[in-house]
Order: structure tokens, then C-alpha cells, then sequence
């Protein structure tokens, strides 16, 4: 056999490979598996929501041009905005049903490119902003489980133009809408009676000229019902009833920006001791691109991402950042709560800044970073992917444990062909070695109370589970995660509650109960939906639905 005949077969046997519907990509030298669950969903994932029945709501922008999936039944949209296709007949939005592992198209009207959402507490997402004639808009999507809902549109929703603005849920259930370009303020929705912006200097005094920096603000709501607001390289603490900054936090190590277009990530890190008076809360902002990056690479200049992290305690009188260095520089990467309290750094680039054509160097390995231990032992790099996840990327952890990725496009169209990164329309899931067979002894599985399971605020619960392998009871506890909006390397609403366990005792055949208290307040959680775990040896269960009220 010749030396290209030899290649060729190779290659066809790559891409036979590639095209089957789901695949594993073998990988031994760490931990973690990636599998490729849809070569493509018609659409890139920019915009990713998970919901109450175990559907991600996933959408893009409408102004592009067709995406690669039609719109079911001869629907198809009209768009007036310039530049847009006038009579456009392709679907930029897709609910993807994560058992089943299929998807179907649903019919955005109204442009939703750089948006934000937030799920209200009865479990709609409510999606709100974007660009030209979505910029006012707010959108509802209500599960359901049949094949029939879809968006709903409210015009004028907002009171202001809201695009890279950030949503965050409130402990009275409202979602408040922070910034935006050009939009140095805030706002609620619902709307209030007399539909008012709340002016926010802070965004105005962050705002880099010609680069911004200040957009798509990391929000995080306090153990005391204050916002932490990050942007660029600072934060403040605000009281949004009061309009009021109460806390000003110290500019981040050497005062690079995190903040879109400079765009890092951010976390606030699993809450435990629920109970305690004094309870703690720290935000940690990972990666970034340094000052002067966006305009750099505009000239074709990609300057290297940042490598550090700074954490904080955002509770404590005297707060100080403490930083820590990062195996990979990293730019637009997404920080993914797991249900064991550690989180995924995932996706993104290495030098560069967010915008099309803007990153390079794609980042293919997550890194797991584990809050509890000491610096310098916190980080592990995890086994790579092959698909680059660039600018417009995102990704959410599902309940079973595993973590949904999609999306990257950094062109302002779809481009597959004669670019350095394709348009992407692939999604993939990323297991965490926690999922590996081995820990199935030590893994519990919740039998009561069932999913949709309704819980009280400030109340003892019991959680009845099975594990059949050997059980450390002091290694036992429940946590609640609060499923995040996810895009531009942000996950809105993203937090992790650690309940703990009061007592564990032995039922019998394998099975335990596990006494848990619920938060004690609306600002530590709000009310909604939470996906609860048990975790034992840091293997966690797969979650179930419950409803905090």
C-alpha cells in the first residue's frame, strides 16, 4: 500500500468516526471523559439554560442570517431590523432534551444576541435584552412536557436598552438587570410602578474608553441581601432597595480587567455552616486578558491571557484579594459549580480578548480547581478536548453530574470554511472522574423525596439514600445547586449551598437517612427550583428537582 493511500484510509476512518451520532474521546492522562453527543444542533450555543425537566434551552442571535435548522411547519419569521434576513425561515433557538439526547427548534422573534435570564421561582426562564429590536424586549420560556411551548415576547418589557447586561434573582423573586452597553444603571422586572433605571456610577467610573471592560458585570447577592457587583478590575457592595453602595472593595491585583471584553470568570464559592450567625462568603474572578488587549488584537496582536485567580471574602470588614496562579492562561473560560463544591474552569483561549476574530490559542483542557485545599495544591488539569470552544461558547452542569458544552463563533456570521475556528454547532458533555465506575459503591442514591419535591425554608428534612459500598458518615452531606444562565463566560444565578448532614443513621440494606436543615433565609437562597445532592467521599448522587419555598 502507498504512503497517501495510507493517509487517505486514516483520514476516512477519522471522519466515519466523527460522524456518528455519539462517540467517546479516549483520554488516560487525567481525569475526566468527553463524549460528543450531536455533531450538530442546527445552531451555535452562545445562550445556555437548564430547566426544571431536564431540558437546556439554548439559543444564539437572529440577525446573521439562516442557521442550519429549519423551523418546524412552514413558521418562519419577518425581521425589519437592517441588515437582518427580511423572511427568515430558520430557527435560532433549539430545547435540547438531555435523556433523550435530541432537540427540536423554537422560534425566537426578536433578536436575543448578548442577552441575560434568569429562571423566577416558578420555574420559567425569564430571558431579557439584546440587540436592535430585542433590546427592549423580555422573553418568557415556561417548560413543559410536551412538544408545544415555545418563546413568549413582551414588547418593552424594560425600561432601558439592555445588551452584555447581567440578570441576578432576588430573595423576593424579582430579577434585577444590571448595565449593558452604554447603560450605567439598573433596573427590575417585573417593571415597578413608575418603570424607573436606577443610576449605578460605579458602571460609569469602570467603563475603559474604546474598550469598555465593564460589561456583562459579575453580580453575586450576598448572605446579607446586598449585590456584590464586580467590573473591570473592582467591586462594590450594593443595597439596590436603598440605591446605595455600602462597601467598596480594593481594585484586584495588578488592576488588569476581567470584565467583557477582557473577559475572565467568576464564582461565588459553595456556602456552608449555613447556620452560623457570621456566615462567610468569597468570590474567586479567574483569568481574563491584560489592559489594552482588545485593542491589540484588532491589529492582529494577541497578547497572552491572564494566568492568575483572586479570591476574596466578601463578608469579611477589612476585605483582601489573595491570588493564586493557574495552570493554563486562560481567556473566556466558564467556571462551573459541581455538586461535590469544586468547579470546572472550562472552554476559552489563550491569548487574545473576547470579540470575533479575537481569541487565539484555544485552551482544550479543563482545569478542576478545589476550594478547601491549601494554595498551590488547588488546581488539576483534566483530559482535553478535540473541538476548540472560543469566542461565544458556554456550558452547564446537568443533573446527572456532567457538564453540557456547546457553542463557539467567533465570526459575525456562520463560517465553517477557510478560518482558523469553524462556526461550532456540536454539543458535548464533559464527565468528571467523580462519574468514573469504580466510585459506584460509594455512590448514594437518593429514593426519598422524590423529585419535585416541595421544601420549607429553615426546616429539618430527611433524605433517605442507598450506598453500597463501605460509608463514612462524617464524609456524607447534601448540597443545593441553583441552575445558572449561562454566556459570555458568566453563569448568572450560578450558587451552591453545602446543607451539611445533622445526623446519618443506618436504615438497613444499604440504605441511610440523612438529616439536613434548609437555608434559613431568602437571601442565602432564593426561593425556585434547586437541584439537591448527596455527596459522600466527594462522589456525588445524581441530583433531584426540589422546590425551595
Amino acid at each position: 500500500m502507498s504512503i497517501p493511500t495510507f493517509i487517505f484510509l486514516i483520514l476516512l476512518l477519522h471522519l466515519l468516526f466523527a460522524s456518528q451520532p455519539c462517540h467517546l474521546i479516549l483520554t488516560s492522562a487525567a481525569d475526566g471523559r468527553w463524549q460528543l453527543l450531536q455533531t450538530s444542533i442546527g445552531i451555535s450555543a452562545m445562550h445556555m439554560q437548564l430547566l426544571r425537566n431536564d431540558r437546556v434551552v439554548i439559543f444564539d442571535r437572529t440577525d446573521f442570517g439562516k442557521s442550519n435548522l429549519s423551523l418546524p411547519n412552514g413558521k418562519c419569521r419577518n425581521d425589519l431590523t437592517e441588515g437582518a434576513l427580511k423572511v427568515d425561515c430558520s430557527a435560532h433557538s433549539v430545547e435540547y432534551d438531555v435523556s433523550s439526547n435530541k432537540f427540536r427548534a423554537l422560534m425566537v422573534q426578536t433578536n436575543v444576541w448578548c442577552s441575560s435570564g434568569a429562571i423566577t421561582p416558578d420555574g420559567k426562564l425569564v430571558q431579557t435584552g439584546g440587540f436592535n429590536d430585542g433590546e427592549r424586549r423580555v422573553r418568557v420560556f415556561s417548560p413543559c412536557s410536551s412538544r408545544d411551548c415555545d418563546w413568549q415576547e413582551i414588547p418593552n418589557g424594560l425600561a432601558a436598552r439592555r445588551w452584555y447586561a447581567t440578570n441576578h434573582i432576588l430573595p423576593d423573586g424579582r430579577l434585577i438587570i444590571v448595565g449593558g452597553r452604554r447603560q450605567f444603571n439598573y433596573e427590575f422586572s417585573p417593571k415597578n410602578i413608575a418603570a424607573n433605571t436606577f443610576n449605578l456610577p460605579f458602571l460609569l467610573e469602570t467603563n475603559d474608553k474604546g474598550e469598555e471592560n465593564n460589561l456583562y458585570p459579575f453580580v453575586f447577592l450576598n448572605v446579607d441581601g446586598n449585590l456584590f457587583i464586580f467590573a473591570n478590575n473592582r467591586a462594590i457592595l450594593l443595597d439596590y432597595v436603598k440605591n446605595k453602595v455600602v462597601k467598596t472593595y480594593p481594585t484586584i491585583p495588578g488592576g488588569d480587567p476581567r470584565s467583557y471584553p477582557s473577559t475572565g470568570s467568576a464564582v461565588l464559592l459553595p456556602l456552608k455552616n449555613l447556620k452560623m450567625a457570621d456566615l462567610q462568603a468569597e468570590v474567586l474572578v479567574c483569568g481574563g486578558a491584560p489592559k489594552g488587549s482588545f485593542a491589540q488584537a484588532l491589529r492582529g496582536n494577541f497578547i497572552r491571557a491572564l494566568k492568575t485567580c483572586a479570591r476574596i471574602t466578601i463578608t469579611d470588614p477589612n476585605p483582601k484579594w489573595v491570588t493564586e496562579t493557574m495552570p493554563l492562561a486562560r481567556v473566556m473560560g466558564d467556571m462551573i459549580l459541581l455538586p461535590n463544591g469544586k468547579f470546572l474552569l472550562i472552554n476559552g483561549a489563550g491569548s487574545g480578548s473576547a470579540g470575533w476574530e479575537l481569541g487565539q490559542n484555544p485552551i482544550l483542557s479543563p482545569v478542576l480547581y478545589r476550594p478547601d485545599k491549601k494554595i498551590g495544591s488547588r488546581f488539576k488539569t483534566q483530559n482535553p478536548t478535540t473541538i476548540p470552544r472560543m469566542y461565544h461558547s458556554s456550558a452547564t452542569l446537568l443533573r446527572d453530574g456532567r457538564v453540557l458544552v456547546g457553542g463557539s463563533n467567533p465570526h459575525a456570521f456562520y463560517n465553517f470554511t477557510s478560518v482558523l475556528f469553524p462556526t461550532e454547532l456540536s454539543l458535548e458533555a464533559f464527565s468528571p472522574a467523580y462519574l468514573d465506575s469504580k466510585f459506584n459503591d460509594l455512590r448514594p442514591k437518593i429514593i426519598t423525596p422524590k423529585s419535585m419535591s416541595g421544601i420549607r425554608y429553615n426546616k429539618r428534612t430527611n433524605i433517605q439514600v442507598v450506598i453500597t459500598g463501605k460509608v463514612a458518615e462524617n464524609l456524607v452531606s447534601a448540597t443545593m445547586l441553583a441552575p445558572a444562565f449561562n454566556t459570555h463566560s458568566f453563569s448568572m444565578n450560578q450558587r451552591l449551598l453545602v446543607l451539611g448532614n445533622d445526623k446519618v443513621t443506618t436504615c438497613g440494606n444499604s440504605a441511610y437517612n440523612i438529616e439536613v436543615t434548609t437555608p434559613r433565609t431568602h437571601n442565602l437562597a432564593p426561593p425556585g427550583f434547586y437541584l439537591l445532592f448527596v455527596v459522600h467521599q466527594n462522589i456525588p448522587s445524581q441530583g433531584i428537582w426540589v422546590k425551595l419555598r
